[in-house]
């Protein structure tokens, strides 16, 4: 009977277990991100409480309204230039509707064998914009929509933003408490090898935010200082969009090479040739020598599998795959070595009988 007890006790604390995980299920993102954001600048919790002294809650929230500052300012400014811009974009629409194209740029005829044809192309698009934009028009309202769609899904996730910010907090305070937690637990699970998995799981993790934000900081620090030098209208908004792309393999050049291409259509020909070359061996460039470098410091995990992480968390897991998939397969792989390099130890022969000696026998 006691152990029928024991087993309906064990259902019942994994049916509770399941239910406060399908509670919690919407807020997972916002939850892994404050964890994230919490580890990443950690070390400034204890300096900040010391200098508090002993104020943990007082740093906790100082920390987490320079979280606000450094994540608020940045999009406010970027959705007011957005709005300006696409309010700017909406005009230039309405004038090619009502005036047409205005005519074709010099540099345009000098290309080689194509400069007369794009010529010609240019004149006919201008002669025929209205039957063009009658024939875009019923496209029109699917863009529209699926526009409406983005905006839901960048709403939401700004929504997330907003209460990772928030929980953060919470993380701040009570994050000694958390690690002593899971460490227990860890240990009842695992045994004395939790301590080791931690580390890994803590340092690949610090890598990874070494790395990945690292590297997409300083890439967007020297795309800013190029759309500066080369004269760039909205540099800043330029370099925060470079910021968020650089999370994403081959993001940069999404932005700068637009920009390069602006610059030509303006005539600017040599801040486009400087802005190109800047673009591809400087703020392209530097991730492949940057990111690999941070990734790779204090650990003894190679390199591809901490790469191949984050790549393939990104693909499967969006942007919470820049930590998960590391953290996975850094785990995988020391189990996997853990469990090759260990040797069971074999069992001790069992020990023969000493042969009765010759004056035993005569005994």
């Amino acid at each position: 009977m006691p152990n029928n007890d024991r087993l309906l006790v064990q259902i019942l604390l994994l049916a509770l277990l399941g239910a406060s995980l399908w509670v919690l299920a919407p807020f997972w993102s916002a939850l892994f991100w404050a964890a994230v954001l919490a580890f990443a600048s950690w070390p400034l919790m204890p300096l900040l409480t010391r200098l508090l002294h002993g104020r943990a809650t007082t740093a906790a929230a100082l920390l987490t309204f320079g979280w606000m500052l450094l994540v608020a300012v940045p999009l406010v400014l970027l959705g007011v230039n957005l709005a300006d811009h696409i309010r700017d974009a909406t005009n230039l629409v309405k004038d090619l509707q009502v005036e047409g194209l205005p005519p074709p740029p010099q540099w345009l005829a000098g290309i080689p064998l194509l400069g007369e044809r794009l010529v010609k192309l240019w004149y006919t698009i201008d002669q025929q914009g209205a039957a063009i934009f009658a024939s875009v028009k019923p496209y029109m309202g699917q863009v529209g929509n699926w526009l409406l769609a983005r905006s839901a899904q960048i709403g939401g996730g700004l929504v997330e933003l907003v209460l990772s910010l928030v929980l953060v907090f919470f993380f701040y305070r009570d994050g000694p408490r958390m690690a002593t937690l899971v460490r227990k637990g860890l240990h009842r699970l695992i045994g004395e090898r939790a301590d080791h998995y931690l580390e890994l799981v803590a340092g690949t993790v610090q890598r990874v935010v070494n790395g990945v934000i690292g590297t997409a900081a300083a890439q967007a620090v020297l795309a800013l200082i190029g759309f500066w030098i080369a004269g760039v209208p909205a540099a800043l908004v330029l370099g925060i969009l470079t910021f968020a792309l650089s999370l994403i393999p081959m993001g940069p050049p999404l932005i700068w090479v637009p920009a390069t291409a602006w610059l030509v259509w303006h005539g600017d020909y040599g801040y486009a040739v400087f802005l190109g070359i800047w673009g591809m061996f400087v703020i392209s460039g530097v991730d492949n020598v940057l990111k690999p470098y941070l990734i790779s410091r204090g650990g003894n995990l190679p390199l591809v599998v901490v790469l191949l992480g984050v790549f393939g968390g990104l693909l499967a897991f969006g942007f919470m795959g820049l930590f998960l998939g590391p953290t996975l397969l850094a785990v995988a792989y020391s189990l996997v070595s853990d469990w090759i390099a260990y040797e069971p130890v074999s069992p001790a022969a069992p020990t023969q009988a000493a042969e009765p000696s010759d004056h035993d026998k005569s005994a």
